[in-house]
């Protein structure tokens, strides 16, 4: 039964990710499947059900990574100690991860692709667009930033996350994949220098 609601959810992602959320019907989903739409059913209630289950993988795997690289899993009205006492390198280290995941992995990257589509059809997809990939990233970075005693942390933060936005529209398309990994990682680590070398002068 768990391999029958994963493929599921992988089929459903993928043809919202190519279609549309709004164009893909469960029908479409189980034919894509070879199912009946009453064995989805018995996995999933309805459309909107998967979409959720969709939500929840990726807030877990938000969570999961800020754990893994010692940073705050919460905002910072939720957790104030916490933001003042990561470093630098563990926010670098967890950016660089970020980027593999919203790339390399198929299911982070179809979510990307299916929220860069339904942005302007949707108003939900469009705040969700928002919390991922735009204004959420830059906040979670310029709360860090503001939590260390950075001057001007939103400026900073824009300056750090920008490469990262830029470079995932750069990767969709370039041949030469493992250069636009480096050239994030790279990005990355001269901010993460610029920020400490900062630090240091203050």
């Amino acid at each position: 039964m768990g391999n029958t609601r994963e493929r599921i959810l992988q089929t459903a992602l993928r043809l919202f990710a190519s279609d549309g959320y709004e164009a893909v019907s469960t029908s479409d989903i189980s034919s894509a499947l070879g199912i009946t739409k009453g064995a989805l059913y018995k996995h999933y209630q309805n459309k909107r059900d998967i979409f959720d289950s969709i939500i929840a993988r990726m807030e877990q795997q938000d969570t999961d990574q800020a754990e893994c690289h010692d940073l705050p899993d919460g905002t910072m009205d939720e957790m104030p100690d916490a933001y003042h006492t990561v470093s630098i390198e563990d926010m670098v280290s967890f950016s660089k991860a970020m980027f593999r995941t919203w790339t390399q992995d198929e299911f982070s990257s179809l979510f990307r692709k299916m929220l860069t589509i339904e942005q302007f059809r949707s108003e939900e997809m469009g705040k969700l667009y928002q919390q991922y990939l735009c204004n959420g990233p830059v906040m979670y970075v310029s709360d860090i930033l503001a939590g260390l005693g950075y001057a001007q942390p939103m400026d900073k933060a824009i300056a750090f996350y920008a490469p990262m936005f830029l470079l995932y529209s750069v990767y969709d398309r370039a041949q030469d994949k493992a250069a636009v990994i480096a050239a994030a990682d790279a990005a990355l680590e001269e901010a993460g220098r610029r920020l400490t070398e900062e630090k240091r002068r203050d």
